[in-house]
């Protein structure tokens, strides 16, 4: 009897496969060894910031202006409150009186004293004025030729204040040029054109509110006066005289 012999390992297996038929409808495909796990890991993607921080941003920004947009409503709506109760309108000021008494030009000097009388009126019925000291400046052609003040005064409502002061020049020297401008018009106009500013400091009461001080100007033009050849004083046309009340706004080094 013979022995037979088996073998000690298996043979080779080989897969076929029907759609890929090149030898005889089989070929032989080994198996591929396993997947790296370097290679089953997900790709990273970078991730977008989250948009809290901007919605926040968009939200503060939108309550900042509708708490502004509220604000300007209610002043508005104070002032209008204001303007209906209260009227508030400036005060008036004209000229009364204006008298040239002397007028002594020199060489390098003029010498001046003017009798000078205001009016001022309040047209408020609930508001009342406080006034400091008026300085008093009256220029020719911006030549100045007199200065004077007003004390300070009280003006109450719906009320009229007559004001009376010397507004005089003691010989202050001049610019040759300023000399020539005066001669020219006394020798050709028989008569010197002018210009009068007031300026104060006002507080206003309101009801049982007062107001901080601030500073105004009081510029009066058109006004024309001869200049007097003896002790008569001579008189100027003070219908022509119109005066402008002017708040002067001080911002940092500048007035407004």
């Amino acid at each position: 009897m013979t022995d037979r012999v088996y073998p000690t390992s298996k043979p080779a297996t080989k897969e076929t496969s029907p759609l890929n038929a090149t030898n005889g409808g089989t070929t032989t495909v080994n198996n591929p060894f396993p997947a790296n796990k370097a290679q089953l890991r997900p790709r990273y993607r970078p991730q977008p910031p989250p948009r809290r921080r901007r919605s926040c941003c968009c939200r503060c920004c939108l309550w900042t202006t509708f708490i502004i947009i509220t604000i300007l409503l209610l002043v508005a709506i104070a002032g209008v409150i204001f303007w209906a109760v209260f009227r508030p309108q400036k005060p008036t000021f004209s000229v009364s009186n204006l008298q040239l008494s002397q007028f002594n030009l020199t060489s390098t000097s003029v010498i001046s004293r003017f009798n000078f009388t205001v009016s001022a009126r309040n047209p408020n019925a609930r508001i009342t004025y406080f006034y400091d000291p008026f300085s008093i400046s009256i220029y020719s052609n911006d030549v100045n030729i007199g200065d004077g003040s007003f004390k300070n005064f009280v003006h109450g409502s719906k009320n009229t204040t007559v004001l009376k002061t010397v507004v005089a020049s003691s010989g202050e020297n001049l610019e040759s040029t300023d000399i020539a401008t005066l001669r020219g018009d006394i020798k050709n106009k028989k008569s010197l054109p002018l210009k009068i500013m007031l300026e104060t400091k006002v507080k206003a009461k309101i009801g049982s509110l007062k107001t901080k001080r601030m500073r105004i100007r009081v510029t009066c033009e058109g006004g024309h006066v001869a200049v007097p050849t003896g002790k008569t004083p001579t008189t100027a046309k003070t219908s022509g005289i119109k005066c402008e009340v002017d708040p002067r706004i001080k911002i940092l080094a500048w007035s407004f």
